[in-house]
């Protein structure tokens, strides 16, 4: 009698760490589309593109424009989410081996949009030193968290202003508005869904050098 009733406990709770287990992968995915009040326009999806791929990103990017043999670097860090002196490679196409500046968008510190691609994968598994994982948390930034940019000697900072989604179509992510110098993150969105229907957009602004250092001082 004993036996069986061990026996029994021991299925009961082997079957309720298999649900918790299950319940832990999915619910960030069924929860992120059940708090999102936007509404995107649907598209058919035939084959499931490779993500780690930066030429997959957006329907309309010619592969041709990543692939480059020169290829140059630079680094990103994000305080608010652990990410310190991360790779961007100019030119590649390869995210799970740095993270992508889209060819052809303005270099950091200048006049324009410098636009940089990461990965993401179910936020549980967030590692900010793998760059398969390293905007598995990108929706967690606020505005006025600071991105920080190490490029041809030159250290900038950038401040969080706004974040949006897009359906992969919207080509409005690469558009260059020379008023200042801007920084925008793409990562796919919801992280962890296998079919990645939208990107998500954060962007940021360049903090002035004189108001930099003020903050410093203060």
């Amino acid at each position: 009698m004993k036996t069986k009733l061990l026996l029994r406990t021991v299925a009961i709770t082997s079957a309720l760490i298999g649900v918790g287990i299950i319940v832990w992968v999915f619910y960030p995915i069924v929860s992120y589309n059940l708090t999102k009040n936007q509404k995107f326009a649907s598209f058919k999806k035939v084959n499931t593109p490779d993500f780690t791929q930066a030429s997959n990103w957006l329907p309309d990017s010619d592969p041709k424009d990543f692939a480059t043999n020169n290829i140059s670097f630079y680094t990103l860090s994000i305080p608010a989410l652990k990410i310190e002196n991360a790779s961007v490679a100019i030119g590649g196409e390869d995210l799970a081996e740095y993270l992508i500046q889209y060819p052809g968008t303005a270099m950091p510190g200048k006049r324009g949009n410098a636009v940089v691609f990461g990965h993401s994968v179910l936020p549980q598994f967030f590692d900010p030193k793998s760059y398969i994982t390293i905007f598995s948390k990108l929706d967690k930034l606020k505005s006025g968290d600071e991105i920080f940019v190490s490029y041809d000697g030159v250290a900038y900072k950038y401040r969080v202003e706004n974040m949006t989604e897009v359906v992969p179509t919207d080509s409005q992510v690469l558009e260059q508005n020379l008023s200042d110098a801007f920084i925008t993150l793409v990562t796919c969105t919801p992280p962890g869904d296998p079919t990645r229907p939208k990107r998500l957009i954060v962007k940021g602004r360049i903090v002035p050098p004189g108001e930099a250092n003020a903050n410093i001082r203060n």
